[in-house]
């Protein structure tokens, strides 16, 4: 009987002893003063666990994660395609490792440049980058800290593209959370180049530095970064079961102890998501969109009942067709050369506003106006169905929709926008002059 009791009694504490681990604090295998993590539930913006999140650290080569918005914001605009040709000046060469060994007076397209810098990571590359598009790096730098302001990223200043040392290049666990975020969310057909689990370029093969790809089930990015200064960092992305979780953890003594411990991190909180809700559509039902048949000048793509081949652009395998949008408020320079497709009922819009929302950019008609109609049954108060309109910019050889509700006041906009924010939909007002 004695035998029993404390045979019974000994479970007990053994199983006391694992809800005890359970809940205890992870250990951080960082190094003092440079450890931060945080992890966010993507979908209900949810934090499950953070330390020092916002505290300023070095992000290292977190910081070409911003790089390659900038770029994949040039390349939406038009500015850029993904064959065309970036210049190397000899600055970029003399950039330390990591690096492709770039020659000054060459030149590297677009395509490349992007995977190299998801991929191998290289610094040579990021200024490359910068001075395309920023004409220095230092200018480079301010309009970086410029976007990171606009996306939230309060507590962020870039002094470079590449994230190599220096004292004012500091950015929070936070802040690399919300940039991880904006990426997935404004450029989701370009985001799976973070991945790519090699790249090969003029007879090399450079491997992804970001071993959660094979080694945690669900990883689909994001990034790595490393300098002596900030320890290891890494950003990740992970989906499983139709829940994202995305994570950033500063500061690892090692890259495989700050793997382990990251793994750890989203153990637990792929744990503690199960029991947060999932985002509904408004239960209010959606207005009818009826279409009216436009002139034949202005058919949109499809009007004959022929289903043309959509243009998109291609990376690799990949299809391009661009989604994005960063919830700022931006004059609509347009001018002459936009040709609008409106598409609106028989009954023509009453409302007259000077602005609008624009909730995505396609390479693609169709995947326009589809967005275009899914903001505006998400708000059908305040995104009237009969106000969703799709323009065509050219993009070079090939044409930018972009996806919009206009005829709206700014009060109207900026409270729309907010609200489709808040139900992980990007947007961004446009004023349009009426």
């Amino acid at each position: 009987m004695l035998r029993r009791a404390v045979s019974r009694l000994s479970w007990r504490f053994a199983g006391l002893a694992l809800v005890l681990l359970l809940l205890a604090p992870l250990a951080a295998p960082a190094q003092a003063g440079k450890y931060a993590s945080i992890v966010i539930d993507f979908e209900t913006g949810t934090v499950l666990h953070e330390a020092n999140a916002d505290e300023r650290k070095y992000p290292a080569s977190l910081t070409k994660m911003m790089t390659l918005y900038m770029l994949f914001e040039a390349l939406d605009r038009g500015e850029l395609s993904l064959d065309s040709k970036l210049s190397v000046s000899q600055r970029a060469q003399g950039m330390p490792p990591s690096k492709l060994w770039l020659k000054a007076g060459s030149t590297i397209r677009v395509e490349d440049a992007i995977l190299a810098l998801t991929t191998k990571s290289a610094n040579d590359v990021a200024v490359v980058v910068a001075e395309a598009l920023g004409g220095t790096e230092i200018q480079f730098a301010r309009m970086m800290t410029e976007k990171a302001e606009s996306l939230g990223m309060t507590r962020t200043s870039f002094r470079n593209a590449s994230g190599l040392p220096n004292q004012g290049q500091k950015s929070t666990a936070r802040d690399m959370a919300v940039l991880s975020m904006a990426l997935l969310r404004n450029f989701p057909t370009y985001y799976d180049v973070f991945s790519t689990k090699a790249f090969r370029y003029r007879g090399n093969t450079y491997k992804n530095h970001n071993n959660l790809l094979k080694a945690y089930s669900g990883t689909d990015g994001i990034k790595t970064g490393y300098i002596r200064a900030s320890g290891f960092n890494l950003a990740a992305s992970v989906m499983r079961n139709g829940r994202r979780l995305i994570a950033v953890v500063f500061g690892g003594k090692t890259s495989r102890s700050r793997d382990k411990h990251m793994m750890d991190l989203l153990d637990r909180g792929f744990v503690q998501a199960a029991s947060l809700p999932r985002y509904t559509p408004d239960p209010s039902p959606p207005k009818p969109t009826t279409l009216l048949a436009l002139a034949p000048a202005e058919a949109a793509p499809g009007a004959t009942g022929v289903e043309p081949t959509p243009p998109v652009i291609q990376l690799g395998e990949r299809k391009l067709a661009q989604a994005g949008a960063q919830g700022a408020e931006a004059p609509d320079l347009d001018g002459s050369s936009v040709l609008d497709r409106l598409i609106r009922p028989a009954h023509a819009a009453t409302a007259a506003g000077p602005y609008g929302v624009q909730v995505g950019a396609f390479f693609d008609y169709d995947s326009a106006l589809s967005l275009a109609k899914r903001a505006s049954e998400r708000l059908p108060d305040l995104l009237p169905a009969e106000q969703v309109v799709v323009t065509s910019l050219p993009a070079g050889a090939k044409t930018l929709y972009r996806a919009r509700i206009l005829g709206l006041g700014q009060p109207e906009a900026k409270r729309a926008c907010r609200e489709l924010q808040q139900r992980s939909m990007d947007c961004l007002i446009v004023a349009t002059g009426g």
